[in-house]
C-alpha cells in the first residue's frame, strides 16, 4: 500500500481505492491553508491514478471530522485568492467517487468538504453547526450554491441563519447523510459501499458524476452531455457490460 504523507493528512492507494485522512485530531482536524493546498495535490494525484476508482476521506479520532478552517487564521488569509473555495471544486470535480466517511461532528466550512463529496456516511453522537452569522462572516456564492443544491434552502437557511446545530437523527433526515451507522461500523460500511461502486463501470459512473454535478450547478453542456452519453453506448465497458449480462458472470470493466 504506497502512502504519502504530510504533516496533517495522509494518503494511501490499495487496488482501486484511495484514502485520505485527516490527521489533526488534537486541533478537531481543522485546516490551515496549507493543508488545503496538500489537499488539492492529493486531489490531483488520484485524478492521475487511472487505477483508483473510489476515494474515502476521514478523520482522525473519534470525535470530530473536521472543524473547518482554522479560526485563528482568518484574518490572515487573502480571501480573494481563496484556497478554501478552490480546493473544495478540485474535490467536488474529482474524477472518481469519493466518500466521506464522518467519524464525528461537523462545523464550519467542513460542511461544505463533506457535501462536496458524493456520499456522506455518519457516525450515531456525531452533529454539525456552520456558524459564520456568530463570526459576522458570508459564505461565498459556490458555497450556497453547494448547500442549497444539496440539502435544500429550508434545511440551509436553518443552518446558516440561525446557527442550529442539528444532531445525526435530522442531518439523515434532511439528506446531508446518505447513511447512519454506529461509530464502529463506518470502517466496514464505507468499505462496503466503496465495493459496490468498485465493481460498476468506471466510465459510467465517473461520466454519471460530472454530469449530476453540472446540472446541480446549473452548468450542463447538454451537446456533451449527449456525446457523453452516445460514446458510452459505443464502449468496451458497455459490451463488456452487456455480455456479462447475456453470460449470467460478473462483469469485469476496464474503464473504457
Amino acid at each position: 500500500m504506497p502512502a504519502t504523507i504530510s504533516p496533517t493528512i495522509t494518503y494511501a492507494a490499495k487496488g482501486h481505492r484511495a484514502y485520505l485522512t485527516l490527521m489533526r485530531e488534537a486541533a478537531h482536524n481543522r485546516l490551515r491553508e496549507s493543508d488545503l493546498v496538500q489537499l488539492e495535490t492529493l486531489i490531483e494525484e488520484i485524478n492521475q491514478a487511472e487505477d483508483i476508482r473510489v476515494a474515502i476521506l476521514t478523520g482522525s479520532g473519534s470525535k470530530c471530522f473536521c472543524a473547518g478552517f482554522e479560526i485563528s487564521d482568518i484574518e490572515a488569509t487573502d480571501w480573494q485568492d481563496n484556497q478554501f473555495g478552490r480546493t473544495i471544486g478540485r474535490l467536488e470535480a474529482a474524477r472518481p467517487a469519493v466518500i466521506c466517511a464522518l467519524n464525528g461532528s461537523v462545523y464550519g466550512g467542513a460542511c461544505e468538504i463533506a457535501l462536496a463529496c458524493d456520499f456522506r456516511i455518519g457516525v450515531s453522537g456525531m452533529e454539525m453547526r456552520m456558524p459564520p452569522a456568530k463570526l459576522g462572516l458570508i459564505y461565498f456564492a459556490p458555497g450556497l450554491k453547494r448547500l442549497v443544491s444539496r440539502i435544500g434552502l429550508g434545511a440551509t437557511k436553518r443552518l446558516l441563519l440561525t446557527a442550529e446545530t442539528m444532531d445525526a437523527e435530522t442531518l439523515l433526515e434532511i439528506g446531508f447523510l446518505d447513511r447512519l451507522v454506529a461509530p464502529e461500523a463506518l470502517a466496514t460500511e464505507s468499505e462496503a459501499l466503496a465495493a459496490r461502486i468498485e465493481a460498476l463501470s468506471p466510465l459510467a459512473v465517473q461520466g454519471m458524476k460530472k454530469l449530476l454535478n453540472d446540472i446541480a450547478a446549473g452548468e450542463l453542456d447538454a451537446a456533451a452531455a449527449e456525446r457523453s452519453a452516445l460514446e458510452s453506448f459505443r464502449s468496451e465497458d458497455a459490451k463488456e457490460g452487456i455480455r456479462a449480462f447475456k453470460e449470467k458472470r460478473t462483469p469485469r470493466f476496464s474503464g473504457r
